[in-house]
């Protein structure tokens, strides 16, 4: 397995004492699509700033495609992409020559064909004589991404590339990533949308104040954490539940009109139809009930809950 991205033993402490990363290792394969997620404060953008050699680490070490950041710094950056958080501020540029002048950073000739089609790809094209002051947000992303773009990197961070993003742009976007993941560009990916990490990671990682509390495959966290519940709308108030059906771990609500549990298929677990049956030997009725599975951001929350956060 060729890696694109290895971290062993990163830490980050800050002047001020702050311990923004405490000997965090990770590996991300190429190709692979991987999700950093976790909230304001966990270290996701100072991890992706030190991987791109903006701020220096306190210790341990980063290697992109196997050269060390720091030893091989002109090689290492000239494989990474970085789309920031903060848009640009060069109101009057083009964005066909801004993204040609970010290509010329790295010391490639220029290649108006690579750019067109990067432009074009970003649905940029049209755009491409109009200064970035007149773009909206979302545009201006878009020109953000091609920025990193331009240059041809295998290794592409995206700092919440959506954030302020309308909902059909995002989905363009999407659409976006997952043609670079075809194309076989690596992305590390933060976002605060769960459901974009759900939708394009193939592993994810949670960040808890400086630390991986998780790293899976998404495919996998859902299946084993994301489980389904089961609420039932009962017909009168349970006063209390009976003994008889204390293996079944259900929940009333503060109300005494529902009861909850998990349902996902496992050993033990009864089915729905004979929990109805079970519920009505007891003489409770049941006038409805639903089942939902549980989201990334679920699981997400009760991880970093569990943690300490």
């Amino acid at each position: 397995m060729t890696l694109a991205l290895q971290i062993a033993g990163l830490r980050k402490v800050y002047d001020s004492g702050f311990v923004a990363l405490q000997d965090l290792s990770l590996s991300v394969p190429r190709g692979e699509v991987f999700a950093l997620l976790g909230p304001n404060g966990a270290g996701k953008s100072t991890l992706i700033n030190i991987a791109c050699g903006i701020v220096r680490a306190s210790g341990g070490t980063v290697q992109v495609e196997g050269f060390d950041t720091v030893r091989e710094a002109r090689q290492a950056r000239a494989r990474i992409g970085l789309v920031p958080q903060e848009l640009p501020s060069d109101a009057f540029t083009t964005v066909q020559a801004g993204v040609a002048y970010s290509r010329g950073l790295f010391g490639h000739a220029p290649n108006p064909a690579r750019i067109e089609a990067v432009l074009r790809s970003l649905s940029l094209w049209d755009q491409r004589r109009s200064p970035m002051k007149a773009l909206s947000g979302g545009m201006k992303r878009r020109v953000l991404i091609a920025k990193a773009l331009s240059h041809e990197p295998s290794l592409l961070f995206l700092d919440e590339p959506t954030a302020g993003v309308d909902v059909s742009l995002r989905r363009d976007m999407w659409a976006t990533i997952r043609q670079l993941r075809e194309q076989g560009v690596t992305i590390i990916l933060t976002t605060h949308y769960l459901e974009e990490a759900q939708a394009l990671a193939d592993r994810i990682g949670v960040l808890r104040r400086g630390e991986l509390v998780l790293v899976r495959p998404t495919a996998e966290v859902m299946r084993e954490l994301g489980g389904k519940r089961l609420t039932l709308q009962l017909q009168q108030p349970l006063v209390e539940l009976p003994e008889g059906l204390a293996d079944l771990a259900l929940q009333r609500s503060a109300d005494a009109m529902q009861l909850s549990c998990d349902c996902t298929p496992r050993e033990g677990w009864p089915g729905i139809g004979p929990l109805l049956q079970r519920l009505a030997a007891y003489g409770i009725a049941v006038q409805d009930l639903q089942t939902a599975q549980r989201s990334l951001e679920d699981i997400v929350i009760d991880l970093v809950e569990e943690t300490g956060a």
